[in-house]
């Protein structure tokens, strides 16, 4: 291991964050930059593929140079990059890819690919090891909760980095992406997770209850006949289609066009502004969809904890970041004796620190890219 400081550039443009941060050593952040394109996609309620990549390629070159000069290093400084391979949006890995791909090659530095969600759960690990928590007791159970990933894994270290099986997945939408589209249906703004977390603090949970998902099939086209480990699936689109049945049955629609026409006039939406135009039943109605949402994973997560006997539960992402998630986790898991660990809120969405943390194992074991890395949009953690 080496005994000098390892300064590791990480660049993130899986979505619709252009970010870049410098990690010292895998443990400590020296400056973490982020670019969101939060405005651009407003106006639409969700992601567009081909602005987000846009916006990424006008922001990539500010936002590595203001990492660096952040973090008191140059181009010349760090010891290697790490850029996101995927998964993620096609059009947005390329550009991060290919940026970090021409900087390395210039530079004469290593680079090193990282899966984004490997990212996400380095994240944790990052922060703790920033308090001195270098004792993770494993078996190690970690739920990746976004936009665009509702994963369980079991992870294991190993030489160059650590190893993962996934018990557990979405069937259809993700968590992260539920919150979005039930935000989007109400006329709540975007993005939506965060404002309804904010809105269902001033709702009644009880007062509107939602079924939540029972999976205990296989997976579709899943032939193999060997018996399989036990699997922990998660489903969103039936729970996001019974928000929309309520909406219709109980005729809210006048009143969400009339929401969406004040927002509009009004030019923003914060929670408070949006709160100002909320009634009692879409506050009830909101409050039951995330009570729904949130007892899902947390039941099924730790089901699945039970299941392979874990010693040690993170929880990452940006749904991550939701207060009422991470309460109810903290107060279930207590419980069951099992330690749960969560990212500070900055680092639940999406970042680079977690890139150049990911790869800092990588790096001691010389796994670098090879020239012809390319993005990989649908690639799977293992």
């Amino acid at each position: 291991m080496p005994t000098a400081p390892v300064y590791i550039l990480g660049i993130e443009s899986s979505c619709d964050e252009t970010a870049a941060a410098v990690v010292r050593s895998g443990e400590q952040v020296i400056s973490n930059a982020v670019a969101s394109q939060i405005a651009t996609h407003l106006p639409y309620g969700g992601v567009v593929p081909e602005l987000a990549s846009r916006e990424h390629l006008r922001a990539i070159v500010p936002i590595v140079r203001k990492a660096l000069e952040d973090a008191g290093q140059n181009y010349r400084s760090v010891d290697a990059l790490a850029v996101t391979k995927g998964p993620g949006l096609a059009g947005a890995l390329l550009v991060g890819v290919s940026y970090a791909k021409a900087l390395a090659f210039a530079l004469d530095k290593p680079l090193i690919a990282v899966n984004h969600l490997e990212g996400h759960i380095h994240a944790v690990l990052l922060e703790e090891r920033q308090r001195g928590n270098y004792e993770i007791e494993f078996p190690l159970m970690t739920l990746v909760v976004s936009g665009g990933h509702t994963h369980l894994y079991l992870a294991q270290p190993q030489a160059a980095g650590w190893t993962y099986e996934n018990v557990g997945h979405t069937r259809d939408d993700a968590a992260g992406e539920a919150f979005d589209k039930v935000a989007k249906l109400l006329a709540l703004g975007y993005p939506g997770g965060p404002i309804v977390d904010k809105l269902a603090k001033h709702g009644q949970a009880g007062a509107i209850r939602f079924p939540i998902a029972q999976i205990k099939h296989r997976q579709r086209g899943d032939k193999s006949p060997l018996p399989e480990r036990p699997h922990f699936d998660f489903s969103y689109s039936g729970l996001k289609t019974a928000v929309l049945r309520y909406v219709e049955t109980h005729g809210m629609s006048a009143a969400i066009e009339r929401r969406r026409r004040a927002l509009a006039e009004a030019g923003k939406t914060d929670p408070e502004t949006v709160l100002a135009h909320c009634d009692r039943e879409t506050l009830d109605l909101v409050a039951g969809f995330q009570r729904a949402v949130v007892d899902d994973l947390v039941a099924k997560t730790l089901a699945a904890a039970r299941e392979y006997a874990i010693r040690t539960l993170f929880v990452s992402g940006g749904v991550a970041a939701n207060s009422e998630l991470r309460t109810t986790f903290e107060a279930s898991a207590a419980q069951e004796g099992l330690p749960v660990h969560f990212p500070s809120r900055p680092l639940s969405t999406d970042n680079a620190a977690m890139i150049a943390a990911a790869a800092y194992p990588k790096f001691l074991a010389r796994d670098f890219a090879p020239p012809d890395l390319s993005a990989e949009a649908s690639l799977p953690l293992k």
